[in-house]
């Protein structure tokens, strides 16, 4: 097996994103890696045939992109602490366009990921059903392990005798 030096952990900004990431951090630590979190904004691209926004794209897109961007430094920053404390040697955070599940896979690869840590549940209702599960899809094509969490789950109840 490889080393472990970067661990990517893709994050949502849901409520549960925070937990991932905090899980990723300790994780991160114990090996002495970097942590990369990245945001990937969708790309308008994939919803063409289902519905004609009315306004202008580019414009859209870049405020999202924008948006984005502001809330990831502010997201980062939350994690900074936690990440000083648990050992993790470098912070890093960015924001990517395009498709989730692609541009996670890419972005492993390219920094030589070692593990990507992630939510099990990010999309709900049509647009899981329209897009597919992102993490059934980087579970089956990434170029590293891939460590999935389920936020919903609050731990293993302990058989009772």
């Amino acid at each position: 097996m490889q080393e472990i030096k970067t661990v990517v952990t893709p994050v949502d900004f849901s409520d549960n994103a925070k937990m991932i990431a905090d899980s990723a951090t300790y994780v991160a630590g114990k090996f002495g890696a970097e942590l990369h979190l990245i945001f990937v904004v969708q790309n308008f691209e994939d919803y063409s045939g289902f519905f004609v926004p009315p306004v202008n794209l580019p414009s859209l897109e870049q405020e999202l992109q924008d948006s984005a961007q502001h809330k990831m430094e502010e997201f980062a920053e939350s994690c900074r602490a936690t990440a000083t404390a648990a050992g993790v040697s470098t912070l890093r955070h960015k924001v990517i366009v395009g498709d989730v599940a692609e541009e996670i896979l890419q972005y492993a690869e390219d920094v030589k990921s070692g593990l990507i840590v992630m939510g099990t549940h990010g999309y709900k209702g049509l647009e899981r059903i329209m897009f597919g599960s992102v993490a059934d899809k980087v579970v089956k094509s990434a170029c590293c392990p891939v460590m999935t969490i389920n936020p919903y789950r609050k731990g293993c109840q302990k058989n009772k005798e």
